[in-house]
């Protein structure tokens, strides 16, 4: 942390206004709300805020007072480029007294002609959020008091910031995942479909998902999967994901040909991105369905006269590791009565105890009946009162009739 005079007043304004602006809901607005006491403490023209973009690689304008342009025009510099790609990449701050288009990338510097300007990091918890700079119309040096005072704004900016930036991260993510996540209560002729999610209380939002649509040869697809990851970029890419997949499905019946093309998607498009996913037909007349595995935990079939099993369906790799690795698909039968529950590995998975464990424990709960009961029996056994850590996604298929 920077220091400056305690008793300096100027110092005391930017505390108060910090103060006031934590209670804002809008990252813009509690920018903004500090902007014009620092033009006022600083007697500057110019006070502007650069972002970190979500890649790491750009600062882009997020507010600005004296150069609105900067905002208006959507103005992106890349980190390590010019005045605030340095004060980015140096984590430092840097002052400019003369400035020129050697100095700065930025034209609207020189076409309002700033005669000198001062930028800081904008810091919270180690990690750059962006950038903070002040300009002057006016030939000036910046003292070492007036640096440490924008140094003390910026940081406490910094950290306000990405605490309203997590916040709207996680919205942004739930209202992504809620709004490609099914219907839970989904009407299939001879299936019954029930499913659960739960967003993880630890590592927040995730990349869990679960589908269930109808083709058109009636044939119906079943999926659940797991995007490695967490946050809002997990989300998107489990949308890609699964919109790719209900693509592939249209034209080709083979669960594994249809992995497979998904799998070389991912590796193309989304480069280092990773997912598990299980991919099952259910034929038209019900009686057997059609699965393929990559890297998910198994399935448990519970049929109505037998106990229940974990699927012995070999599984072969994840999403995004090697699209030339060959994938199987296996039939299995799906008689009247039985109940098959899918789900992802935040159900099972505990630092406690082995995973063998938790499967075992799960198998015992899983039995033939309606898909509702199955999700809340399952639910209430393996998670009961406590928040879960991770994400849960829970999708039972219970087989009614032809």
């Amino acid at each position: 942390m920077t220091s400056t005079p305690a008793g300096d007043p100027r110092l005391r304004g930017v505390h108060a206004v910090t103060d006031t602006a934590l209670a804002h809901l809008d990252v813009e607005a509690l920018i903004s709300a500090l902007l014009g006491r620092i033009r006022d403490e600083l007697s500057v023209d110019t006070v502007t805020v650069l972002l970190l973009d979500p890649h790491g690689q750009d600062l882009v304008a997020t507010a600005s007072v004296g150069l609105e342009e900067e905002v208006n025009q959507g103005v992106r510099l890349p980190v390590g480029g010019g005045f605030a790609g340095r004060v980015a990449a140096t984590r430092a701050p840097v002052q400019l007294t003369q400035l020129d288009r050697t100095s700065v990338l930025n034209p609207l510097l020189i076409e309002h002609d700033i005669q000198s300007i001062l930028g800081v990091p904008m810091i919270a918890a180690g990690q750059l959020v962006g950038v903070l700079h002040v300009g002057s119309l006016t030939p000036r040096f910046f003292t070492e008091a007036e640096t440490n005072l924008l140094q003390v704004a910026g940081e406490r900016m910094a950290l306000a910031t990405q605490s309203r930036l997590v916040a709207l991260d996680r919205a942004a993510t739930v209202a992504l995942q809620r709004s490609l996540l099914p219907a839970p209560h989904i009407s299939v002729d001879g299936l019954q479909v029930a499913a659960r999610y739960v967003p993880g209380a630890r590592e927040g939002v995730g990349g869990d998902w679960y589908d269930v649509f109808a083709l058109p040869d009636g044939r119906v697809g079943v999926v659940i999967g797991d995007v490695v990851g967490h946050g809002l970029r997990a989300a998107v890419v489990m949308g890609r994901i699964r919109s790719a997949l209900r693509a592939y499905a249209l034209d080709w019946a083979d669960p594994a040909e249809v992995l497979s093309r998904l799998d070389r998607k991912i590796t193309i498009f989304e480069p280092g991105a990773m997912a598990t996913a299980l991919y099952a037909v259910v034929e038209p007349g019900r009686t057997t369905m059609r699965l393929s595995i990559a890297g998910h935990p198994p399935p448990v079939l519970a049929p109505a006269d037998a106990p229940p099993t974990l699927l012995e369906v070999s599984s072969d790799l994840p999403l995004g590791v090697d699209y030339h690795a060959p994938r199987r698909t296996v039939e299995v039968p799906l008689p009247v009565g039985a109940l098959l529950l899918c789900y992802t590995d935040g159900l099972v998975e505990r630092r406690d105890e082995p995973l063998a464990d938790g499967l075992e424990r799960l198998r015992l709960q899983v039995k033939a009946g309606p898909a509702e009961e199955a999700c809340a029996r399952v639910m209430s056994a393996m998670i009961g009162t406590e928040p879960v850590a991770d994400d849960v996604a829970v999708l039972a298929i219970a087989r009614t009739s032809c």
